[in-house]
């Protein structure tokens, strides 16, 4: 692949990643690419008899999107590309109005695994979705996105803590709390602030799921521009380099012989333990449910199962030059050397050698290189959902993703190449070309 499609790639990932500072904004950018493309929502109440062309059902911060080729079997084995939308972050809590010392601050709660302090001194903006009165008596949401420098977390100057270079931990209770005004704290300030720059009535607002987020626009980095810096790479590469796939497979000329599906989960940072999460019935129902809709028995599904494939593409480490010592010394992932493929014994990623060989032979044909990747034995070793999926529906599965660094931080990186790389061989894998 020659480096113009890579920057054309990555140039739509970075107004992906702007246009989708939370979850709910991802399945938005999400199921708006795919509805270009195309495809049809389906909502649960729907009758989806026969459905057949570019799908997708969105819930919240969870996405499951599929292509049905006309005169497909109920039997056709599935292809899926398994994501998350979350990443760590600050969030705002239900009572969030505070404050001391004169200044107007906003309680805020720690979502995932935060190194708190890349969130110090950075100019911050809130996002989300108010849950508002409907006219029916049903709430109805609303998307939430102000890039405004609103909030800040200001750092103790070192004149007054000596000690903040020698590894002190931050007070997660204390300190974390951003400000955002002077004065005493008005208790309903911010959902009216919020409600308001939203076009909302304050009193219609019946609950909230309010996130802060780093307002520096995504760019690219280095002196040939080779990086790829913006907040959130984990893991809207991976969701990003799904939905760029999916489409390809269906609107090209060749039609797929499987069925493709995109699962882009919410609440893997945390577990994956909720309604929209990897350890939920979400995948399975939907999946299931295709193929009754296409007339399907429970042989056909367990037929499609049987024959399925699954990549969980989630972020990787590449080797740190700072602190080489903490990975493997034979297995130290570069950018834009290609998207690595995850290898844990203890079952924290989900491949195996059959996985492996599916993925490089999808690399193969696409012509697109990978890396291996192992922890180092004496480091723990993160996951994803690739082992709930195998899990949950017993198919083959491999653990991949793009190597970047200041994985969890306000802003990381990547290469500039390897995000195109990614959705090239998952667009492989889910053709079967």
């Amino acid at each position: 692949m020659t480096p113009a499609p890579h920057r054309s790639h990555t140039d739509d990932l970075l107004s992906f990643i702007a246009a989708s500072p939370s979850p709910y904004h991802v399945v938005a950018s999400a199921a708006q690419r795919l509805e270009k493309a195309g495809f049809r929502e389906l909502r649960g109440t729907d009758d989806w008899t026969g459905a057949t062309g570019g799908l997708f059902v969105s819930r919240a911060g969870a996405l499951i999107a599929w292509y049905v080729p006309e005169d497909a079997p109920a039997h056709t084995p599935f292809r899926i590309v398994g994501t998350h939308t979350d990443s760590p972050n600050l969030r705002i809590k239900p009572a969030p109005d505070t404050g001391t010392s004169g200044w107007r601050q906003i309680g805020v709660e720690i979502y995932g695994g935060v190194p708190l302090n890349t969130w110090l001194d950075r100019d911050l903006g809130i996002s989300g979705r108010l849950a508002l009165r409907g006219p029916d008596g049903v709430p109805r949401n609303r998307l939430v996105q102000i890039d405004e420098p609103l909030l800040r977390v200001p750092q103790l100057a070192i004149h007054l803590d000596r000690s903040v270079n020698e590894g002190v931990a931050l007070d997660r209770q204390r300190h974390i709390a951003p400000i955002w005004a002077l004065g005493d704290p008005q208790e309903g300030e911010l959902l009216r602030w919020v409600a308001a720059a939203a076009g909302e009535d304050p009193a219609d607002v019946l609950g909230w799921d309010l996130m802060l987020h780093d307002i520096q626009p995504p760019g690219y980095l280095g002196v040939d521009r080779e990086f790829v810096v913006a907040s959130r790479l984990d893991n809207q590469v991976s969701v990003h380099a799904g939905v760029t796939a999916l489409v390809d497979a269906a609107t090209g000329a060749t039609q797929p012989g499987f069925i493709p599906v995109l699962a882009a989960f919410d609440h893997e940072e945390v577990g994956s333990g909720s309604e929209t999460g990897a350890q939920s019935p979400l995948l399975e129902r939907i999946l299931s449910r295709s193929v009754s809709a296409r007339g399907g028995s429970d042989e056909d599904w367990s037929r499609a199962l049987a024959g399925a494939f699954c990549v969980s593409a989630d972020m990787a480490h590449a080797v740190h030059p700072n602190y080489s010592e903490r990975h493997d010394p034979d297995h130290r992932p570069l950018p834009n050397g290609g998207p690595t493929v995850k290898v844990n014994v203890n079952q924290r990623y989900a491949t195996d050698s059959t996985g492996i060989a599916m993925f490089t032979a999808a690399a193969e044909r696409t012509g697109a290189p990978w890396q291996p990747f192992v922890s180092n034995n004496a480091m723990p070793c993160g996951t994803s959902i690739g082992p709930l999926t195998a899990a949950r529906l017993g198919v083959t599965t491999v653990d991949v993703g793009v190597p970047g660094l200041s994985m969890h931080s306000a802003r990381e990186l990547c290469g500039v190449r390897d995000p195109g790389y990614l959705a090239a061989i998952l667009r492989t894998i889910m053709v079967g070309d």
